[in-house]
């Protein structure tokens, strides 16, 4: 038995029909919710001839509940935040309430950045990283170049 390459010939209209049956038409707020309905935080990326500046919009957390790392000229910044609310009477529960979020932002990094001297603030609920470009990176100012 030879195995036989099968290729579809309309995909995008599977995956087209799919999308509109499993898109809740009436709740518009959507756009910042993954699949797991926790939220995703807004960013910036600014670029200076110094820098890329990226700003996550992440009210609410403290800078401990932020893990940032860079591996392989990837760039992931993830939070993960649990808390236990906890109102009881005499070792039953009267009301009890779980809270958890997480998020994993992750940044392909150009080859002109120095990764090794990323540096990160939170201040006012926005966490701001600054990404160094390298020297050769940087614009350089015109230069005359005299004829002889």
């Amino acid at each position: 038995m030879t195995l036989i390459r099968r290729t579809e010939n309309y995909p995008a209209w599977s995956n087209l029909f799919n999308e509109f049956l499993n898109h809740d038409w009436i709740d518009w707020s959507h756009r910042n919710y993954s699949d797991t309905n926790t939220t995703i935080p807004s960013v910036n990326i600014l670029e200076s001839p110094e820098d890329f500046k990226i700003e996550v919009a992440a009210p609410g957390l403290n800078k401990n509940d932020f893990k940032i790392e860079v591996n392989q000229g990837i760039l992931r910044i993830s939070s993960e935040k649990k808390e236990e609310k906890e109102n009881s009477e005499e070792g039953k529960y009267s009301r009890k309430e779980f809270s958890y979020q997480s998020f994993c932002r992750s940044f392909n990094l150009p080859l002109t950045v120095e990764s090794d001297k990323i540096e990160a603030k939170y201040e006012n609920g926005i966490l701001s990283v600054t990404i160094p470009k390298r020297e050769e990176a940087k614009p350089k100012p015109v230069r005359m170049i005299e004829i002889q």
